[in-house]
């Protein structure tokens, strides 16, 4: 083929962004992109490991819904990490990259504990949970105004600081373990007020993880309103958006990174509060389990919406109980479950390119 015939051909597609898309169109684009996983997934697995891929489906929601107890557990684990992902949302609408939340997440579990130990036996229930609260999301606030307060001032790079106070933190727990851990000699604090209960989180309503249910979902609704409703919710934006814009228009950018920071830590201090008084009722370095880092896929895939992280929260959570189940069931190794988590989340993320763009084939372009 010439080079002048080459030089006149179209190419096979045109990719080109979009002007818009419909809200149900988009989440249509979702949905079809999971069910292809799901068959790709299908595929793999027989190739893996020569099992029926309807039975390893089933065996992934009996692990994570098949009980009644499973089902309170992964909607439990699916609420702290929803939580920390909320806390995550107001910093990286403003293009703040938090990838502290680890630390921060420790750092409001320490303080939890540390109130629990020393004033359990001490105060009421009523009151020592509200300073439990109050003190969790101060320390989370402090923990996030700390790299806040560099980057307003002298413009550091908030991803490497933030993710630097995430060790700092581990150290801070590891040294308050030192002194709290039971039996001696354990290097673990054990369950903290076993006996009594103290600092406990009592059920609500027969529900013995109500009061997580209520404060988390309370918090999606509070952050998105925020978020998209107030004016410091614009302000927000409008700094994530361009820094020089902000500034042109009155917007006080300092005060805006530290305001959106100091909420940001406060509330994944906030899950350290409920992951040690309603959850596991102890303290370690592993208190936060890396849900820290989950939660920005989780931020990322829902586009900040506070409400659509509350399904991708419950999907991440239902795959990695599925996990454990069918690792157990037929004896395979958790990577293997991994894989497929892996292949759902890369056809999710692919989709979000159809939603972006659209492609357009050679002969339908002619025709347009």
């Amino acid at each position: 083929m010439n080079k002048d015939a080459m030089k006149g051909r179209e190419p096979l597609a045109h990719i080109s962004k979009r002007d818009e898309i419909t809200i149900w169109k988009a989440w249509g684009i979702r949905l079809a992109a999971i069910l292809l996983s799901l068959v790709v997934c299908a595929g793999v697995i027989f190739a893996l490991t020569r099992l029926n891929p309807i039975e390893v489906y089933k065996a992934i929601f009996g692990g994570a819904v098949g009980t009644s107890r499973r089902a309170w557990v992964t909607i439990r684990d699916a609420l702290t990490l929803l939580c920390i992902a909320i806390g995550l949302a107001p910093a990286f609408r403003m293009r703040f990259w938090n990838t502290g939340a680890e630390g921060q997440v420790l750092v409001g579990g320490v303080v939890t504990a540390a109130v629990m130990i020393y004033f359990g036996d001490a105060l009421p229930t009523p009151v020592l949970l509200l300073i439990m609260l109050v003190v969790s999301i101060l320390a989370g606030m402090i923990w996030g105004l700390i790299p806040a307060v560099f980057k307003a001032y002298w413009n550091t790079n908030e991803t490497l600081f933030t993710l630097m106070l995430n060790y700092v933190a581990m150290q801070i727990v590891t040294f308050c373990i030192v002194f709290w851990e039971n039996p001696a000699g354990s290097n673990t604090v054990g369950v903290i007020n076993s006996a009594t209960k103290g600092g406990w989180m009592p059920a609500l309503g027969g529900l013995t993880y109500g009061w997580n249910l209520l404060i988390v979902l309370a918090l999606a609704y509070g952050v998105y309103v925020y978020l998209r409703l107030s004016k410091q919710g614009y302000e927000v934006a409008v700094v994530g958006e361009s820094e020089s814009t902000a500034k042109y228009v009155g917007i006080n950018v300092k005060k805006v990174i530290m305001r959106t920071m100091a909420i940001s830590g406060g509330i994944c201090g906030l899950a350290g509060f409920l992951i040690v008084s309603a959850c596991s009722h102890t303290i370690s370095t592993s208190t936060a389990g890396g849900r820290g880092f989950t939660a920005i896929i989780v931020a990322w895939l829902a586009k900040f919406n506070t409400f659509a992280m509350i399904l991708v929260s419950f999907f991440l959570v239902f795959m990695q109980k599925g996990a454990m189940q069918i690792a157990s069931q037929f004896n395979l190794n958790e990577n293997a479950s991994d894989v497929i988590t892996g292949i759902i989340l890369f056809f999710i993320l692919g989709s979000e390119f159809f939603i972006r763009y659209k492609v357009e084939l050679r002969g339908r372009r002619k025709e347009a």
